[in-house]
């Protein structure tokens, strides 16, 4: 796995700005190389902290006990046609509950489609759809994804993995039963969706940014939600939605994971924290068992 940089606080800060659009890699390099008195070192910096994805495969995709595929849904409102990654236990005796797994800011990678096999040996269903589908898909990099995602619009993304939690609520391997997992801008889609759909059978959000206090009594579906104690910017707006649904008398568990920053589940960064990563996958398999089994 990969190891934790020991870098300055203030260098993680710029580089979760950079990677969530709000500077360009120029703008990156030229920060981090005032700090380091090198461009050269900036690049390297940028390079330490972008993900390896030879590292996404805890579980490999020709393992013998699931079963892969790529499948298309029906997106009416959103994009039309869609694309998702498809996993499921090789063998099923009755129907399983899913669980539509969303990914961050740059379409559907391969640690995504892991984390979709992670569920499937674990008894579930899952499906990840991506969002970039209109665009061509996932172009095989972060960056140029990141830059595709920012060309759709948001709203029609919403009705795209409304549709998805639909198709899987109808597939004929499903009870019926769905709930949803988010990572970064998947975890804010996440909550959305419980805002969204009443019969949403559970949401959980790994450091995804907080739907509005008035929001909250519209939610149903019992929460899980992830933070970081490092990620002050999404942090930031927990303390207001967290009133809401208090007020709201909702159903949530909150879990903040110390001295790890945004993006502590992916592996395939420097950010991973192993500990925090799997308690919080621990909590998260446990929390879909209880709510949708």
């Amino acid at each position: 796995m990969a190891k934790k940089p020991d870098y300055d606080p203030k260098v993680m800060r710029l580089f979760d700005g950079y990677v969530h659009g709000q500077m360009t890699r120029r703008e990156f390099f030229d920060r981090v190389g005032a700090m380091t008195a090198s461009s050269v070192a900036a690049a390297a910096i940028l390079s330490s902290l972008s993900p390896d994805y030879a590292l996404a495969q805890q579980v490999d995709p020709e393992d013998k006990s699931i079963q892969v595929s790529y499948k298309k849904y029906a997106s009416p409102k959103g994009a039309g046609v869609m694309r998702g990654y498809y996993a499921r236990p090789a063998v099923i005796q009755h129907k399983l509950p899913g669980v539509v797994v969303i990914h961050e800011n740059r379409g559907l990678n391969p640690y995504i489609e892991d984390v979709a096999r992670r569920l499937a040996v674990t008894g579930f269903i899952a499906f990840a759809p991506d969002a970039l589908t209109p665009l061509g898909g996932y172009p095989g990099n972060d960056d140029e994804g990141r830059v595709l995602q920012r060309e759709r619009d948001r709203g029609e993304m919403v009705e795209d993995f409304v549709a998805a939690v639909e198709f899987l609520e109808g597939h004929p391997d499903c009870t019926g039963k769905v709930g949803a997992v988010g990572f970064c801008f998947g975890g804010e889609m996440s909550m959305d969706l419980a805002v969204r759909l009443p019969d949403l059978g559970a949401a959980v959000a790994f450091y995804g940014r907080h739907p509005e206090a008035s929001d909250a009594a519209s939610i149903d579906a019992p929460l899980m939600l992830h933070h970081a104690s490092l990620d002050e910017r999404v942090n930031a707006s927990w303390p207001d939605f967290k009133a809401g649904l208090d007020d709201a008398g909702k159903s949530y568990i909150s879990n903040e994971y110390l001295d790890v920053d945004h993006g502590f589940h992916n592996d395939t960064t420097p950010r991973y924290d192993k500990e925090a990563a799997e308690l919080a996958w621990q909590r998260t398999t446990e929390f879909f068992a209880s709510s949708l089994m």
